[in-house]
């Protein structure tokens, strides 16, 4: 069996202070950017799940997978060698009002490897209480878990940022949740997942020591991240700190116009649920669009609200992009023309990362020509009229466009993406809309079959719905571990046909219309 390599202190560690106490009472922690957080023990760890890819990221070698050593320390049953467990310590906005301190409840950074790509932090999240836990175990069940390591496979297949995962390892243990917060809690399985990612610094790491003025911490962070993660902005000062602002901005509109263009919703997008690298970060409540409705969020306790629905979700973006400029204006001189520039600098980039993904989904070529945006939001104006799978109806369009003439009827093809049958006049909406767009197709002047292929390349055959990720959950709890296998490797090659599976995973069965995992999950862990 291999070894295990030996961690570098997390530069998060290095760079900023620290508490000194090591005890895991739950506190307020004041000038400390993160506390010393042992994982608590777990009496029967089992490895459920692995990605032999994210290893090799890590450096990680493939002896190293079946070993005693490595199941102990993703367990957190055993320190990892050289490593120091912390919890960080931040705050934020949740459901927009600020919480106040949060920081890591149930996420512990127990080793920074140098991987091939560079430096990864590893994270157990469900490994134990930490100081930040305020009421909470800091368990997390299988059903989130796995969820959770799923979806960061999913999203970095698709090719959106994300943190990854590692493991997902059986705790042996029961942990109890209110899984709806009825009045009804059940003892479900206890599950770890390592999380994977080259930072997991949050918004809410800037507005905590900023709401509470604390400037000496705020400067440290800012100083950290730009020599850490953004040397190319220069050395940290005013300017730099604006810059930094702006590119975060960026990464952060890039970031949802690519949930958008897949129709993946977040479902929790508080601002210490946002990544300051632009990943996509805290998987919970999230869900994939079925039927195309822009007020769909699949969060249960956002269900009156919707303010984390799928068609809300670029305004948040940039609702979140202000908060962080609110709390790095503290740093500038002129804190108000900085939050402008910032929203604006957001703005920017997922209006033009929108119209690329949407042009390049419709054969348009990327970026699009000005008039595709109003050929884009008639489809959207009609598609939300109708009953409509997204994935299956982007992915069949790639079929027309190589036919030799607009079509004059709805064809076959997209008829398998509607959920009930469209009327006599949605249909002929549908034929207009399709005649326009094979015509604007026509006017790219490439190869039909090649922009097929394009298209093809931007459609996902392949998406992580809630019903299929329901199923693999409640055979992992019967113990069969087969479907998440097989699922694993599905969401490997999203956009791959394969002779052996129909075109899609098809549309939602009714059955998954209404059922707890399928059509609303909630916060609990």
């Amino acid at each position: 069996m291999g070894m295990l390599p030996v961690a570098h202190v997390p530069a998060f560690c290095a760079a900023l202070p620290g508490e000194s106490r090591e005890d895991l009472a739950p506190r307020p922690v004041h000038g400390a950017a993160w506390s010393p957080a042992a994982p608590t023990p777990v009496a029967a760890p089992k490895l459920l799940a692995f990605s032999d890819e994210v290893a090799a990221l890590v450096g990680l070698t493939p002896e190293t997978r079946d070993s005693e050593q490595l199941l102990a320390v993703l367990a957190g049953n055993a320190p990892w060698p050289g490593a120091r467990p912390v919890a960080t310590n931040y705050g934020g906005h949740q459901f927009g009002n600020w919480a106040g301190q949060l920081g890591d409840g149930r996420a512990i950074l127990v080793a920074e490897l140098q991987g091939p790509a560079g430096r990864f932090e590893l994270q157990l999240k469900g490994a134990g209480p930490t100081p930040y836990s305020r009421r909470g175990d800091g368990r997390a069940v299988l059903r989130s878990s796995l969820r959770e390591f799923l979806c960061s496979e999913s999203m970095h297949h698709l090719g959106i940022p994300t943190t990854r995962a590692l493991s997902l390892v059986g705790t042996g243990e029961p942990v109890v949740r209110d899984m709806f917060y009825d009045g009804h809690p059940e003892a479900e399985p206890g599950a770890i997942v390592c999380r994977v990612a080259p930072s997991f610094l949050r918004f809410g790491h800037f507005e905590l020591p900023a709401s509470r003025g604390d400037l000496a911490l705020l400067s440290s962070l800012v100083a950290f991240a730009i020599e850490t993660y953004f040397p190319e902005l220069g050395s940290p000062g005013a300017p730099a700190t604006r810059e930094l602002l702006l590119e975060v901005a960026r990464r952060t509109g890039r970031l949802i116009a690519r949930w958008q263009s897949v129709g993946f919703v977040h479902g929790v997008m508080n601002t210490d649920n946002m990544s300051l690298l632009g990943l996509t970060i805290d998987y919970g409540p999230y869900g994939w669009l079925d039927s195309f409705d822009p007020s769909w969020t699949p969060n249960t306790t956002d269900a009156e609200m919707r303010r984390y629905r799928y068609g809300g979700q670029p305004g948040i973006g940039a609702w979140n992009v202000a908060r962080l400029a609110v709390a790095l204006g503290l740093l500038l001189e002129t804190p108000a023309e900085a939050q402008e520039a910032a929203v604006e600098a957001y703005r920017a980039a997922f209006e033009d990362e929108a119209m690329r993904r949407f042009a390049a989904k419709l054969g348009l070529g990327a970026p699009g020509q000005p008039e595709d945006g109003v050929l884009v939001d008639d489809l959207f104006a009609w598609m939300v009229e109708e009953e409509i799978d997204m994935t299956i109806f982007f992915r069949s369009l790639a079929g027309e466009i190589v036919k030799d003439a607009a079509p004059a009827a709805l064809p076959e093809s997209l008829r398998g993406a509607f959920y009930r049958t469209p009327s006599a006049a949605h249909e002929r909406r549908a034929c207009e809309w399709l005649t326009r767009w094979w015509h604007r197709t026509r006017r790219e002047g490439s190869d039909p079959d090649e922009l097929a292929r394009r298209m093809d390349a931007h459609n996902p055959r392949f998406v992580l719905r809630n019903w299929i990720a329901q199923e693999a959950i409640e055979a992992a709890h019967a113990g069969d571990l087969a479907p998440v296998r097989g699922l694993l490797e599905e969401l490997r090659r999203p956009y791959d046909d394969d002779p052996q599976r129909p075109v899609t995973a098809g549309k939602r069965p009714d059955w998954a219309r209404r059922k707890p995992g399928c059509s609303a999950l909630s916060c609990s862990s």
